[in-house]
């Protein structure tokens, strides 16, 4: 029997398996790095230990210190959440031999599933579908492309450890595949410390469906549907739901027949997740096997009323997966069709659990505008939508919380359930709407407009929607903003200025005149245009506002008039606006500026409507009397970091000419690796940076001489 339990992990997972484990009678343990130890999933643990520097290498993924903690603090079990030490199977073992459970797979099953070459093997052998490709020990650079022009281009390049997109690449071409695997391999070798590679046929169009499984100690094994997670950046989902959309009742009952035999032949217990690559035709191909708990698990529990980390821990507990929802999950169906005088009899087993639709969107703090580039930083203002039966908000971070470079930069997941998809659509709409969050970029309004697009309400989706689709969900920004929203920006500056003091007229107000009302102004600034509002006070409080500057067409003259108040229940602050009689509401957040100081910063107004419309931040234009420091300035096209990260090799030598688009240096930023290229033809005149130096954004890495 499990009475305390250590979570060999950090943020949102951390938090999410306390959750359940409080609810169950155990006691939680919490580890943490030391730039952790303020980070929630820290407070909300009944005990929590130190492990080490905020490198991962030291700390999360430092199997004697967490065991240590495990022995000393009393725990029975660990639970690894996902990623870190999920999937080592050293780690499992270790476990074990320390007479600890380790809430997760046996390590001979995370060991087969861990390899692919080997997966794929057992899995041809269990007759799960595969595609063919090349999985040989003769790794040179010669004999990988051999093999990659016998399958035929275009090719994926996969790590044969590995998974969460590390160490993938498609070289569409003979031309760049030596690049890609070489990029591939730096990235596994990285993150996995293995560079074995495998080459297989890319399918075109492919969707990424996966299935939920479970098995217990007594031999049994289940399935809770699938989910589809086939739109995604770098490899990586940012976006899934369950049930698949379009999937027909036959490819549903194969899939999950095959998962299942998947999870008997490694003779799997826990939560794990059998991923398929499929094709338009709904072919489908195993691709491989996840062999903990998935980042979207919540999808499959809102569909199916469960709790997979309840189940996970009844199970390392050695009882058999739960009787109330375990042989009830599955009910046998038969149909009979009548075809030509035969009788055609089909059995299947469905979940009469199964219910509704379920989205899953992964708020990130990264910029989608820059190749969806990891952020960090501070989480200045932090406000989500209030939780229901029908939402759920999974995070490890709050207001004031800093996102950092070291690991991943999730900020949240926004779970949200209805009884059809288009009924939950609305809902993950609505939700997205909610968020306001102020410091690092976040993807959220491109997930605003990912949702919105009408393909995707379709449920037309694979993994290539995002670059189908680049000039929809990467709309140009024409440089001019909509009259209306800059009087609403205007209107809440003006009501959160401090009221005057009644004192000397000629102080309170420099424009005084007598008996005649005074007009304000503020200039704002969005996306580098800039926009002047200037507002004339009625007697009756309202304003006579005009725009002037980079707006779009229509009307700059409009009465408005509007109040400010706070929400005593969540502490947000919403602005309640009417333009020539039209109402709108929408959450409001002002950040002060750092006015009179180096590097100073001007005031910002961001605005977050409640009726689906993106949010939008304005920038106060700081008076010309105000300095800002100008040193280190570099120009758009120098080569620069695109965020904080590590420097993992130089590509060039100084004095070497390079060619526009050449590689100049490769960088890891949050485990991912990211290769910064020559803007134009050019002479490397320095390198100023070395390898394993960790750098800031915008750093200026190479200084190039631009050819005449």
């Amino acid at each position: 029997q499990i009475s305390k339990l250590l979570i060999a992990n950090r943020g949102e997972i951390a938090c999410r398996v306390m959750k359940t484990a409080k609810q169950m009678g155990i006691q939680t343990v919490a580890v943490y790095s030391e730039v952790d130890r303020q980070q929630m999933h820290v407070q909300m643990a009944d005990e929590a230990y130190f492990i080490g520097p905020a490198a991962s290498e030291k700390s999360y993924l430092n199997m004697d210190k967490i065991i240590e903690v495990a022995k000393a603090s009393g725990c029975e079990a660990i639970h690894p959440g996902y990623g870190f030490l999920s999937e080592n199977a050293e780690f499992a073992e270790l476990c074990l031999g320390n007479g600890l459970v380790f809430v997760g797979p046996p390590a001979s099953a995370i060991r087969d599933m861990g390899v692919k070459s080997t997966s794929k093997r057992i899995m041809s052998d269990a007759d799960v579908p595969i595609i063919q490709g090349y999985h040989g020990e003769e790794q040179s650079d010669s004999r990988l492309l051999q093999e990659a022009k016998k399958i035929g281009f275009p090719v994926m390049i996969k790590a044969v450890r590995g998974g969460g997109g590390k160490g993938m690449r498609i070289a569409a071409s003979e031309d760049v595949f030596l690049e890609q695997l070489s990029s591939a391999r730096r990235e596994a070798k990285a993150s996995f410390n293995d560079e074995v590679m495998l080459v297989e046929k890319y399918v075109d169009r492919p969707r990424h469906v996966e299935v939920q499984v479970f098995g217990d100690h007594h031999g049994n094994a289940v399935h809770l549907f699938e989910r589809d997670c086939s739109v995604q950046r770098r490899h990586q989902k940012i976006i899934e739901e369950s049930p698949a959309p379009g999937i027909s009742l036959s490819t549903r009952m194969k899939l999950g027949e095959a998962a299942v035999r998947a999870a008997k032949a490694v003779g799997y217990v826990g939560a794990g997740t059998v991923e398929f690559v499929m094709d338009p035709e709904q072919n489908f191909y195993f691709m491989e096997m996840n062999t903990r708990l998935q980042v979207e698990h919540p999808v499959t529990e809102m569909v199916t009323g469960t709790d997979l980390v309840e189940w996970q821990l009844l199970v390392a507990q050695g009882n058999p997966i739960p009787s109330n929802q375990g042989p009830s999950l599955r009910r046998l169906y038969r149909i009979d069709i009548w075809f030509g005088g035969l009788n055609l009899a089909y059995l299947f087993e469905v979940n009469d659990r199964l219910s509704g639709h379920a989205f899953e969107a992964r708020i990130y703090a990264e910029d989608p505008d820059n190749d969806f580039m990891p952020g960090a930083g501070l989480l200045t203002h932090l406000s989500a939508p209030n939780a229901t039966p029908n939402l759920r908000v999974e995070t490890g971070v709050r207001q004031g919380d800093e996102v950092s470079s070291y690991y991943d930069p999730m900020i949240a997941k926004l779970v949200v359930w209805g009884k059809d998809r288009s009924t939950a659509l609305r809902g993950l709409l609505r939700g997205l709407g909610e968020y306001a969050i102020v410091g690092p970029d976040t993807n959220i309004k491109f997930l605003q407009r990912l949702s919105k697009h009408p393909s995707f309400k379709l449920g037309d989706v694979h993994t290539g929607f995002i670059d189908q689709h680049n000039d929809a969900l990467f709309p140009n920004k024409d440089g001019k903003i909509r009259p209306r929203v800059a009087c609403r920006a205007a209107l809440a500056y003006f009501l959160s200025l401090p009221q005057p003091s009644g004192g000397d007229p000629f102080v309170d107000c420099s424009d005084f005149q007598i008996n005649i009302p005074s007009p304000t102004s503020v200039v704002l600034s969005v996306d580098d245009c800039d926009i002047t509002v200037v507002a004339n006070p009625c007697e009756n409080g309202d304003y006579v506002m005009t725009v002037h500057g980079d707006v779009n067409e229509g009307d700059n003259e409009m009465l408005v008039s509007g109040t400010l108040d706070r929400d005593a229940s969540t502490s947000s602050v919403y602005l309640s606006t009417s333009i020539d009689d039209v109402i709108m509401k929408e959450k409001i957040v002002i950040v002060p500026g750092t006015m009179g100081v180096r590097n100073a910063e001007p005031d910002t107004i961001h605005l977050y409507p409640t009726n689906g419309d993106e949010s939008v931040k304005f920038t106060l234009k700081l008076p010309r009397y105000v300095t800002q420091s100008a040193g280190g300035a570099v120009s758009s096209g120098d080569p620069v970091a695109p965020s904080v990260g590590n420097i993992i090799k130089i590509l060039v030598e100084k004095g070497e000419q390079v060619a526009q688009g050449q590689p100049l240096v490769a960088m890891e930023v949050m485990k991912m690796e990211h290769v910064i290229r020559a803007p134009h033809d050019a002479a490397v005149e320095s390198i100023l940076v070395d390898v394993n130096e960790h750098v800031e954004k915008n750093t200026l890495l190479v200084k190039l001489v631009k050819k005449e």
